[in-house]
């Protein structure tokens, strides 16, 4: 395990000459995680029973741990549920970048996370060939729709997992909820998923912390990289935040929709930079599937992303490498 290593250390110094700014610093706990708001303005526009309303509006839509939440009844149903505006944009983004990522990117991964107890239940063994077959079946974005005001279903058993995209999409409904209040300079953080915009006071931009673990078993090693982050959002995916071990091997928790197996390949981790984080969110999964290789290739193909990979070489040494974008952001080594 990686001994609670975390690779996106926020490094907020708040301070500076402009005193016509009051600086409001929001936190608390939602969608299992913790959640922090930051954000400079003439007044206290947003307080945080605000942003406990917005978490409330999207863990009854989104949770697949809420039993009374437009997913869980999904999930449930034969052909499908009325959906409402959370469920409509996170299906519309996912199916997005599931063809993007041609099916790397799947939120009907669901019953395979279930399978491999990553999901509400735990299974007491982990699925063999057969119940993977038999679950593939019913993985695939093309299985799922929007018609009207309902999300549909093709399939009886296809099941919604959108744990890989629903913090970043929280994080950008945040940032649109400040930016109606006038707003203009925060940063907002949510289990480690990031978005910024403007500058703290004294014109000196937001600057995130990247850690990445040394060659002593993913011990801690000092900042390997501090980037600037004016305007965009982060988010990181690793394959040491939730797995098992089984007869000596490690089982992660990103499964490859391809497969229907957990990921085992060189990837550590990948922290990914995009406009907005229901973007970055939802292909940082993705780039972990991918590998090295092809997620660099699919990052420097595209406008506006950027990506930072951490990895094993051939003979299991710990090395990390950067898009050309993201060695742009960085403004400390």
């Amino acid at each position: 395990m990686l001994k609670g290593l975390l690779y996106i250390i926020l490094l907020i110094f708040i301070g500076g000459s402009r005193q016509d700014l009051k600086s409001v610093v929001l936190s608390g706990h939602a969608q299992g995680t913790t959640w922090n708001v930051t954000y400079f303005n003439d007044d206290s526009t947003v307080l945080k029973n605000s942003i406990d309303s917005i978490f409330d509006s999207i863990d009854s839509s989104l949770s697949i741990y809420k039993p009374y939440s437009i997913i869980t009844a999904f999930n449930k149903s034969e052909k499908g549920v009325k959906a409402d505006g959370h469920v409509v944009n996170v299906v519309n983004f996912s199916t997005y970048f599931a063809k993007e990522t041609q099916g790397l990117a799947d939120i009907t991964v669901g019953p395979l996370t279930q399978a491999w107890g990553f999901g509400t239940s735990h299974p007491d063994s982990m699925p063999g060939d057969q119940q993977i077959e038999k679950l593939r079946a019913c993985v695939g974005f093309k299985n799922i729709g929007i018609s009207n005001d309902s999300l549909i279903k093709r399939k009886p058993c296809v099941k919604i997992d959108v744990n890989g995209i629903a913090q970043g999409y929280t994080v950008d409904v945040i940032a649109d909820y400040l930016e109606a209040k006038g707003i203009k300079d925060y940063l907002i953080e949510v289990g480690g998923e990031l978005r910024s915009k403007g500058r703290k006071p004294g014109s000196k931009p937001f600057q995130v912390g990247i850690e990445s673990p040394s060659d002593n078993d993913f011990d801690i090693s000092p900042f390997q990289q501090i980037i600037s982050l004016e305007d965009g959002a982060i988010t990181t995916s690793g394959n040491y935040r939730k797995y098992f071990e089984s007869k000596g091997r490690r089982f992660s928790h990103i499964i490859d929709p391809r497969t229907g197996r957990s990921v085992n390949n060189e990837m550590i981790s990948v922290t990914v930079y995009a406009a907005k984080a229901t973007y970055a969110d939802a292909l940082d999964n993705a780039f972990m599937v991918m590998g090295v290789k092809d997620a660099l290739k699919y990052v420097e193909e595209k406008r506006g992303l950027a990506a930072y990979i951490i990895y094993k070489d051939e003979n299991g040494n710990i090395k990390d490498t950067a898009s050309t974008r993201f060695r742009q952001l960085v403004v400390h080594r």
